[in-house]
């Protein structure tokens, strides 16, 4: 019986032997085979220099995106949001305490730091008051009262996954905000959540147009007929592409999506870079017309602001013709903006940041008389609580923000949003990577993040001795200058223009 067990050991580790030795052999053959195909080819210097070790470039080059956040980045340097920003959402997503010990790790020494004033006697919380709706579309048939003053910013289907749609359309409808649809159409997953949307009608006007690509009556009216539609959003232009219509890579144009905007199965859905038949302000009038009209719904346009004379021409043509064929609201993005896919140049080059955008709107609105009938609407890397705040405190009437509720649902900033391979199921159509995105479990996150944003934006309201969020002003806010010292955000905007005068 030894004897038997003494073989059987002595065969098992001959024949694990035997799998070394072939592993081994079949490594040195893999290396071998590589180091000549790497020597003999001529694309990539490195791997014609360097046979073998030089393929661990891009492994390493592509690892580099992970190790850099967790390991090497400070909690307040990263890009495009650092480590602190990040967290405060996860926190606040997963309603857990979002106090923080010792000291702030913020430096407030930077040009262009912004800090709240603080009252000597803040406002005492049975004192206090929740926000106010501010109507939209006042000459419509059915104009809109929205019930929250940060709602969730437009991202297509397509562009997000089901499991993301499904969990941001329920966790609207339990937070009480609306929702866009971003330009990709509206999806049944839109809808089974409950929640307040905006469709936005992109450049290539998919789920709105005809067979030959133009905007249908028929297909608005269809849209206009879901009570959840509370309004249309006309996008001319987005913060991360200015100039540059919605990219989706083929291999995210589904069956399902290809069918929702009437576009081919697999192939790139590029979307013209502005609206063919919107070629003037009188088009884009025309245009808001034509959609009130048709839908009895409030209707206004998205833009990034660069070149500012158009708006200012806007304006006056509008003072021209009454106020009734304004633009029920204007949605503001910012240069820093994000996509999901977009040429480099642009979205590191083109367009103003919001920093200085929207005061300059905000200004150029009182000044033409329009203040009161066209809301504002901001957006642009705002989706912590500071940066809401301000938005407000400089005039914006509504924010909203994609990538702040993207984090809520579990988006670790891998940038893999344009790859189809996001490891958080977020943005991709792989169904292996969609398994980790549970809907119900991330809707309540979704709720969660709008329940402490607005709880700490009464917070700031509060310690600045007004009633809450709408109360807050420039006169609140001060901005650290060039020499070291803050001035009031009064100082800096208040009663000039800075980019245009009004003609």
């Amino acid at each position: 019986m030894s004897n038997n067990l003494m073989n059987l050991g002595l065969i098992t580790l001959a024949a694990v032997g035997l799998l070394i030795v072939l592993a081994l052999a079949a490594g040195l053959v893999t290396v071998a085979i590589l180091y000549l195909i790497d020597r003999n080819q001529s694309k990539h210097s490195i791997r014609r220099n360097y046979p073998v070790i030089g393929r661990f470039r891009y492994f390493f080059e592509y690892m580099g995106e992970f190790f850099r956040q967790y390991f090497f980045a400070m909690d307040r340097e990263e890009l495009p949001f650092n480590r602190a920003e990040r967290s405060w959402v996860y926190r606040a997503a997963k309603d857990l305490d979002n106090t923080t010990a010792f000291g702030s790790t913020r430096s407030l020494d930077p040009t262009g730091t912004v800090m709240f004033m603080n009252s000597a006697f803040p406002t005492l919380s049975d004192t206090a008051t929740h926000w106010q709706p501010k109507r939209l579309g006042p000459h419509c048939r059915h104009p809109y009262e929205p019930q929250s003053f940060f709602n969730i910013s437009g991202m297509s289907f397509g562009a997000l996954s089901k499991p993301a749609v499904q969990a941001l359309s329920k966790g609207a409808k339990t937070a009480g905000c609306w929702m866009n649809t971003g330009e990709g159409g509206l999806s049944p997953f839109h809808l089974e959540g409950g929640c307040d949307l905006v469709f936005q009608l992109g450049t290539a006007k998919y789920g709105a147009r005809d067979l030959a690509g133009e905007l249908s009556d028929d297909k608005l009216q269809a849209l206009a007929a879901h009570d959840q539609i509370r309004m249309f959003e006309i996008k001319l232009s987005q913060g991360a592409k200015p100039g540059k219509g919605g990219i989706l890579p083929g291999d995210k144009v589904t069956e399902q999506i290809a069918r929702i905007r009437g576009i081919p199965v697999g192939h790139d859905s590029i979307s013209p870079n502005r609206h063919l038949d919107i070629t003037s302000n009188d088009d884009l009038l025309a245009m808001i017309h034509r959609i009130r009209e048709v839908t009895g719904k409030p209707v206004g346009f998205k833009c990034v602001l660069g070149d500012t004379d158009w708006l200012v021409d806007l304006f006056e043509l509008i003072r021209q013709r009454g106020a009734e064929c304004a633009p029920d609201f204007i949605t503001l993005d910012s240069a820093d903006g994000g996509t999901g896919a977009a040429p480099q140049p642009l979205m590191d080059y083109v367009g103003l940041p919001i920093k200085e955008s929207l005061p300059w709107l905000v200004d150029q609105l009182i000044a033409s008389g329009l203040r009161d009938r066209i809301r504002i609407v901001a957006s642009g890397k705002l989706m912590v609580p500071s940066k809401v705040a301000w938005a407000l405190a400089t005039g914006a009437d509504y924010v909203v923000s994609a990538r702040g509720f993207m984090f809520s649902l579990g988006c670790i900033q891998a940038l893999q949003c344009n790859r189809n391979t996001c490891p958080t199921g977020v943005t991709t159509h792989d169904p292996q990577l969609q398994r980790g995105l549970v809907p119900a479990d991330k809707a309540a996150r979704v709720a969660h993040y709008h329940h402490q944003m607005v709880y700490f934006l009464e917070m700031i309201a509060h310690s600045c001795g007004v009633p809450g969020p709408s109360d807050l002003e420039r006169k609140h806010v001060r901005m650290v200058t060039d020499s070291g010292l803050s001035a009031p955000l009064d100082h800096f905007y208040q009663n000039r223009i800075p980019l245009h005068t009004v003609r």
